[in-house]
C-alpha cells in the first residue's frame, strides 16, 4: 500500500516545468508565428503601397518627357545649355522638385545630369531593356535605374531627343528624386499608414490573445488527462477522464476510459486466475498426495509383511493399490485433458450422428456402478430418431462427466435420469439427480477446477473436481452452454443443446 507522501514524490514526476511544457511550446509557436504574420505583412503593405504610388506617378507623367523635349531642344542644337536647362526645370518644378533629369546617348550612357544638386552621380549608364519596354507601352509601373543611386530603380518617363544633332537619344525623367523619396518616406510615416500598421497590430494582438486562451484550454484538458492517467498509474483504478465533447481529444478520453476498463478488468481476471491457480494447486496437491501415500503404505505394508500375509490379504492390499493407481492415473488424465481444452489444442471434428443412441451407449456403460451403488439410472429417450452435429467423441466425454458426476452425488436408492428434448432448431440433453442440491452461494463457482460443493466429502467418491470445468469447456468449442439448475433437498439438472441436422441436409 503506497503512502501518500510516496505518491507525492511520484506525482512530482509528471509536473512539467512551464517553460518547458507543452502549452508554452504551443504558444510560443504560435506567437512566432503571429509576429511573422505581422511583419510579412506589414512589408507587403508598405511594398504595395510604394508600387502603387510609383504606378500613379508614372501613368499622371506618361507624356512629362515628351512634353519637355519641344522645350529642351533648341538648348541642344549647337551646345549643351546646362544653365537654361536647369533654370527651365526649375521653372516647371517649383520649389518641390521631384524630378531629375538625364540626357542619355543611344546607347545609355550618361550625357549630362540635371538631378539633385552637390551630389554625384553613381551610375553613369542606364538600362536601355525599360526603357524600351515603357516606349513599347507595356503595363506599368516599370521602374528603371536611378542614376543617383546604383542599383536602385525608380519610376520613369522618356522621350527621344536630338542632341546637337545625334538622334536617337533619350530624355530620360526619374520621378522620385532623393528629395522626393525622403518625402515619400514622411508619407510612410503619416497618420495613414500609421493608423493601417496600429489597426494590423490590434489585430495581431487581439488573435494572439484569443490564440492563447483557446490553447490554454485545450492544454488544460490534456493536463486534467495526464492527472487521470497518473492516478491510474498510482493505483487508484477507478479514475476516468471525463469526456464532454465529441472531438479529437474527447474520443482519446473515451480511448483511455476504455483502456482502462479493459486493464481493470484484466487485473480482476488475472487476481481470479491466481485465486484459482492457488486453489487447483493446492486441491490437486492434496489429490495427488492422498492416492500416493496409500500406494506407498500398502507396497511398504507388503515388502514388510510379506512373509507373515495370507494369500487373501495380499490380493487385498494390490488391490486397493491398483484402486489408487487407477485414481492417480484418472486425475492426471483429467488435468492433462483438461488444459488441452482451454489452450484450444484440440480442434472438434464434426460429423452427423443419432444422439439418442449416444445417449443409451454411456447409459448402459454407467449402470453397473449406478446398481452397485443402489441409484436408479435411467434414459428418457423420444420416439423420433434425431440427428446432431459435433465431435461426438467430445460430446460423449461431456455427458459421460455428467453421469458421473451425478451418480456420485446422489445418494442410495436415489434416481438419476437422462432426458432428450426436441426442439425446431435443436435437441437439448438434460441429467438430472435427486441429490442433496447445490445451494445458490456455490452455484456460480460449480464450473470451477477442483471445486467441490461439499468441503468435506470423501476424495474417493468425488473424483478430482474436473468433470464439469471438461464438459463445460468441451460445450464452449461447440459454441454451446454447459447450463444448471439446482435446488437443495430436491437434486440438481444439467443440460445443454446441439444443432439439429436436417434429413435434406444429411443427403446431402
Amino acid at each position: 500500500m503506497r503512502t501518500t507522501t510516496q505518491y507525492a514524490t511520484r506525482n512530482t514526476q509528471f509536473q512539467t516545468p512551464m517553460l518547458n511544457s507543452f502549452y508554452a511550446k504551443l504558444s510560443a509557436l504560435f506567437l512566432v508565428m503571429i509576429v511573422g504574420l505581422g511583419v510579412v505583412l506589414a512589408m507587403l503593405g508598405v511594398r504595395a503601397a510604394r508600387q502603387y504610388a510609383s504606378e500613379v506617378e508614372q501613368k499622371l507623367n506618361r507624356t512629362l518627357a515628351e512634353e519637355m523635349v519641344s522645350r529642351f531642344e533648341p538648348l541642344l542644337r549647337d551646345s549643351i545649355n546646362t544653365g537654361a536647362i536647369d533654370e527651365k526645370i526649375q521653372d516647371m518644378t517649383g520649389i518641390n522638385r521631384r524630378i531629375e533629369v538625364y540626357l542619355l546617348e543611344p546607347d545609355g550612357d550618361l550625357k549630362a545630369s540635371f538631378a539633385v544638386p552637390d551630389q554625384q552621380v553613381e551610375q553613369r549608364r542606364v538600362d536601355l531593356e525599360p526603357i524600351r519596354r515603357f516606349m513599347r507601352g507595356e503595363e506599368l509601373p516599370i521602374l528603371g535605374d536611378d542614376p543617383m543611386r546604383a542599383g536602385s530603380h525608380k519610376p520613369f518617363t522618356v522621350a527621344h531627343v536630338e542632341i546637337m544633332g545625334m538622334e536617337d537619344c533619350y530624355l530620360y525623367v526619374i520621378l522620385s528624386s532623393e528629395q522626393y523619396a525622403s518625402v515619400a518616406s514622411m508619407v510612410e510615416g503619416s497618420y495613414i499608414l500609421q493608423t493601417t500598421l496600429w489597426g494590423l497590430g490590434a489585430v495581431l494582438l487581439a488573435t494572439a490573445a484569443v490564440g492563447l486562451l483557446l490553447f490554454r484550454r485545450l492544454t488544460k484538458r490534456l493536463r486534467a488527462m495526464q492527472s487521470v492517467v497518473a492516478e491510474f498509474e498510482q493505483g487508484m483504478f477507478d479514475r476516468r477522464v471525463e469526456v464532454t465533447t465529441n472531438d479529437e481529444l474527447g474520443q482519446l478520453g473515451e480511448c483511455l476510459n476504455r483502456m482502462a476498463d479493459t486493464l481493470t478488468d484484466t487485473m480482476e481476471e488475472l487476481r481470479q486466475a491466481d485465486r484459482m491457480r492457488r486453489e487447483l494447486v493446492a486441491n490437486v496437491s492434496h489429490d495427488l498426495r492422498s492416492p500416493i501415500a496409500s500406494i506407498q503404505g500398502y507396497l511398504e505394508t507388503i515388502a514388510i509383511k510379506d512373509d507373515d500375509l495370507s494369500p487373501k490379504e495380499r490380493r487385498r492390499y494390490v488391490k486397493t493399490a491398483l484402486r489408487n493407481t487407477q485414481r492417480l492415473n484418472t486425475l492426471v488424465s483429467e488435468l492433462f485433458e483438461l488444459s488441452k481444452l482451454e489452450t484450444e489444442q484440440v480442434e472438434p471434428t464434426m460429423e452427423t450422428f443419432p444422439v439418442a443412441e449416444l445417449v443409451q451407449d454411456v447409459v448402459m456403460q454407467y449402470q453397473p456402478q449406478a446398481e452397485e451403488q443402489g441409484i436408479d439410472l435411467r434414459a428418457e429417450l423420444p420416439a423420433q430418431r434425431v440427428h446432431v452435429e459435433a465431435d461426438i467423441g467430445l460430446v460423449e466425454r461431456a455427458l459421460s462427466n455428467l453421469i458421473d458426476n451425478a451418480i456420485q452425488y446422489t445418494p442410495p436408492d436415489g434416481r438419476v435420469c437422462v432426458r432428450i428434448t426436441n426442439e425446431q432448431a435443436e435437441v437439448c440433453v438434460a441429467v438430472q439427480d435427486t441429490g442433496p442440491g447445490i445451494p445458490d452461494d456455490d452455484l456460480p463457482h460449480i464450473f470451477e477446477r477442483s471445486y467441490r460443493v461439499d468441503k468435506s466429502r470423501d476424495r474417493d467418491r468425488g473424483g478430482g473436481g474436473l468433470g464439469l470445468a471438461i464438459a463445460k469447456t468441451i460445450l464452449e468449442l461447440h459454441d454451446q452452454t454447459l447450463a444448471v439448475e439446482s435446488t437443495v433437498g430436491e437434486g440438481t439438472v444439467f443440460w445443454f443443446c446441439l444443432p439439429v441436422v436436417s434429413t435434406a441436409d444429411r443427403r446431402a
